[in-house]
């Protein structure tokens, strides 16, 4: 994934974890679409109508975001539900993995400040610049490693394995 252009539905929560992305009373079926349909329940009982209502796909949260649990239904959720891309100044270390693992995009980005619920952003992962269209405003940010792009492009680890042995 070279660019990304969504909308911003945010929380401006620290250490949102992964029992309010995914609330483990879910956990009985490890279908996504069901996982989606009660995803950030917890949280907000109208998260799926707020994404709607915004067309976001690109959630912005707080520090330390995918804390609790090592469950990987959590990025699941989010990338069932519609989420195409997590923006937070840090990341729980295994939801960050497990992210990857089934390519969801992650940003490590420092100025949630500067963005809002219903902001449309153009991220370019190839340079590290995410451009706030509404505000006209563009910022640097941490570029992702090369190859954990190329997971993620992938749809994840597996298919980025998958890939990788079949051209062999």
């Amino acid at each position: 994934m070279k660019t990304l252009i969504g909308k911003v539905l945010k929380y401006n929560i620290k250490n949102l974890n992964t029992d309010l992305i995914i609330p483990a009373r879910y956990l009985t079926k490890s279908d996504p679409n069901y996982l989606a349909e009660h995803c950030m329940e917890d949280l907000d009982s109208e998260f799926n109508k707020k994404k709607e209502k915004y067309n976001a796909t690109i959630l912005v949260a707080d520090s330390n975001f995918g804390c609790g649990s090592s469950r990987e239904q959590a990025p699941i959720a989010l990338k069932a539900a519609g989420i195409k891309c997590v923006i937070a100044p840090s990341f729980a270390r295994i939801f960050f993995r497990n992210a990857i693992n089934i390519g969801l995009t992650i940003l490590e980005f420092k100025e949630i400040n500067a963005l809002n619920t219903g902001d449309a952003l153009e991220i370019n992962f190839k340079d590290g610049i995410v451009k706030n269209l509404t505000s006209n405003r563009k910022y640097k940010v941490k570029k992702m490693p090369l190859f954990l792009q190329e997971i993620i492009s992938a749809e994840g680890l597996l298919n980025f394995a998958r890939n990788k042995i079949l051209k062999k």
